[in-house]
């Protein structure tokens, strides 16, 4: 503009308006930062040529006009203006760029420290000093270092997301609120803060929640196969039983997809617990069925044939409820037919009602035989009859009433015990004692025969055991007297009181024993006879032989020396006839030894032998 004022009046435009080119050309050469000077001349240089084309198109068009100095100087003046509009908006968009740049730049480094801070970095090698540089070299030299920051901070907050979307998973199914295969939403991740200690501690709490669902989901799957066990055993559908609690709970569904929410293992803990309950009640029911079949087949002696029928409910009997396992073992039909069979066999057992109470009797009668008790067994059986016939009595109560006579007997036999085997030895004592008397009669028991060895081993035995006698008698005595003292009532074998027949067969020794004594003394009165004799005639008589010689010595069963008949005791003689009336149920044995009676005397005078028996008792 200055340039074509020059051209256009001479040169002396410029000096006219100092405020005008000169004020817009120190803006140019402020903003550019070259001398003013020089920046006018380059301007001048370059628009010189222009601008006398264009003045001199002007001056043309003005003297055709016929245009005057003065209208020709306002029409500079106004292009000069907008001249100078136009480099003062061009200063003034410079200068927009500029602070634009800078803000640009303030942006950027506070941009690049809220990343750092964010991502818990301290500084970004690479990026130059903030005062270093033109504005585009420090933004050039920051924005590399803004996009990988920002990558960094897109793959970390992907990370901290995957991570919070796990750990709201696991905490719905935990707590019940996340539906089977149903989204989470995705988690609002707070990016002011993605450090990698931020991102430790979730995935810490990750692992946390991980290893909680592993063991909700151990205990999950061992409630599970408890509930499948169970099942099994009481004939109970599974899948049913197991889709009440959850539906994610049946094979259908993959392990991790199965509900480990704190009410879910609630209520299978309830169903292991009533279906355990289940199996107590439904076993002890089973054994008492169990136990009822097997006494009904014992009252009624059932084959085995038929009882093999029910052998999977009498296998459990004593079985414990965690020996249990067969599966079907307690189901409901199992144990309504064995209430079905007990039914049955109670409506046969009210039909049998005799025979069994019969055969209950004859029990009571053989306990009480083995253990030398009387009783009247016809009487017993005739008010059987009775009560049966008159129905006063239940079936049942009659049985129950048996089995606690039954009871008592038992235990009254078992007191007994003791008593009565040391008084069979003290029977088989006696017996010996009769069997070596009649074999120390014999005067050929020490010949070579046949058999004698034999003979001579059993003497050396009965000796023994006869010499034992006395102390056995004692000890019979004293267990006798206070087994009475104890119960208060009489101990008596086969009616006989055992404290009489001990008595009796004391007096009985004793008055043997006198009878051997006068025996001996008799032998020697004979001796001096015979010596007297000899002396007068020359010779000795042979002494007579005893009738006992020619017997075959041997074991004896009731009867007495001598080959004498069974004796029995005085006291036991008014029990002939209730012994014969027993219908020969037992074999009734001598009430005491049967050598209780001492031998006459007639009779010891033709049986004296050349031998001594050795002393034994009556």
């Amino acid at each position: 503009s200055t340039c074509s004022t020059v051209v256009l009046n001479g040169g002396d435009r410029c000096a006219k308006s100092p405020s005008g080119g000169n004020y817009v050309w120190l803006l140019i050469a402020a903003i550019a930062g070259i001398p003013f000077s020089y920046l006018r001349l380059i301007a001048c240089n370059i628009f010189s040529e222009q601008l006398l084309i264009f003045s001199a198109s002007m001056q043309q068009i003005w003297d055709e006009v016929g245009e005057n100095d003065e209208e020709r100087d306002k029409m500079l003046l106004q292009i000069e203006q907008e001249c100078l509009d136009v480099y003062k908006r061009k200063v003034e968009q410079a200068a927009k760029s500029r602070a634009h740049l800078l803000q640009t730049l303030a942006d950027a480094k506070i941009e690049l420290a809220t990343l750092l801070s964010a991502l818990g970095e301290k500084a970004v090698v690479g990026i130059p000093d903030k005062t270093s540089g033109t504005i585009k070299e420090q933004l050039a030299a920051i924005a590399p270092a803004l996009e990988q920051l920002w990558k960094q901070k897109e793959e970390r907050v992907k990370e901290f997301s995957d991570v919070q979307s796990q750990i709201q998973k696991i905490c719905g199914e935990i707590a019940g609120t996340l539906n089977l295969y149903e989204q989470v939403c995705k988690p609002v991740v707070d990016e002011n803060d993605l450090s990698l200690k931020k991102l430790d501690e979730f995935q810490g709490q990750l692992q946390e929640l991980q290893k909680e669902k592993s063991d909700r989901l151990h205990k999950v799957l061992e409630f599970v196969s408890a509930v499948h066990d169970l099942c099994a055993v009481l004939g109970m559908d599974f899948f049913s039983t197991v889709t009440e609690v959850h539906s994610s709970l049946n094979d259908s569904t993959g392990v991790q997809s199965k509900s480990i929410s704190n009410d879910t293992l609630s209520r299978l803990a309830k169903t292991v617990l009533a279906l355990k309950e289940d199996k107590k009640q439904r076993l002890q029911k089973l054994q008492e069925l169990a136990t009822q079949l097997i006494d009904l087949w014992n009252l009624m002696d059932t084959p085995e044939e038929e009882r093999s029928l029910f052998d999977h409910v009498t296998c459990n009997i004593s079985a414990s409820v965690e020996e249990v396992t067969i599966p079907g073992a307690l189901a409901l039909d199992l144990i309504e037919q064995a209430e079905v069979e007990v039914e049955r066999l109670d409506q046969l057992k009210a039909s049998r009602m005799k025979e069994i109470a019969f055969k209950r009797q004859a029990e009571l009668d053989e306990i009480f035989a083995r253990a030398h008790m009387e009783i009247d067994p016809e009487a017993a059986r005739e008010k059987i009859m009775e009560q049966i016939d008159s129905g006063s009595v239940e079936p049942s109560e009659l049985l129950a009433e048996m089995d606690n006579q039954i009871h008592k007997a038992k235990e009254e036999a078992l007191s007994r015990k003791e008593i009565l085997e040391k008084v069979e030895k003290w029977m088989s004592a006696c017996e010996e004692e009769s069997w070596l008397e009649d074999y120390n009669r014999d005067e050929n028991r020490y010949n070579s025969s046949r058999g004698s060895h034999l003979n001579l081993k059993r003497a050396e035995k009965a000796r023994i055991l006869v010499n034992k006698i006395p102390a056995l008698v004692d000890t019979l005595v004293a267990k006798t007297r206070a087994w009475e003292e104890d119960r208060g009532i009489s101990f008596t074998y086969d009616g006989v009181p055992l404290l009489a027949m001990l008595d009796e067969y004391a007096i009985l020794r004793h008055d043997r024993e006198e009878e051997k004594r006068r025996m001996r003394d008799q032998k020697k009165f004979h001796e001096q006879l015979n010596t007297e004799q000899e002396a007068i005639f020359g010779s000795r008589p042979s002494p007579a032989r005893p009738l006992s010689s020619k017997k075959v010595v041997g074991t004896r069963a009731n009867g007495g020396a001598n080959g004498a008949p069974s004796r029995r005791l005085s006291l036991n003689a008014h029990q002939n006839g209730k012994s014969a009336a027993k219908d020969g149920r037992r074999d009734s044995r001598p009430v005491a030894p049967v050598n209780y009676v001492a031998i006459s005397k007639e009779e010891t005078t033709s049986h004296i032998s050349g031998s001594d028996p050795i002393p034994s008792t009556p």
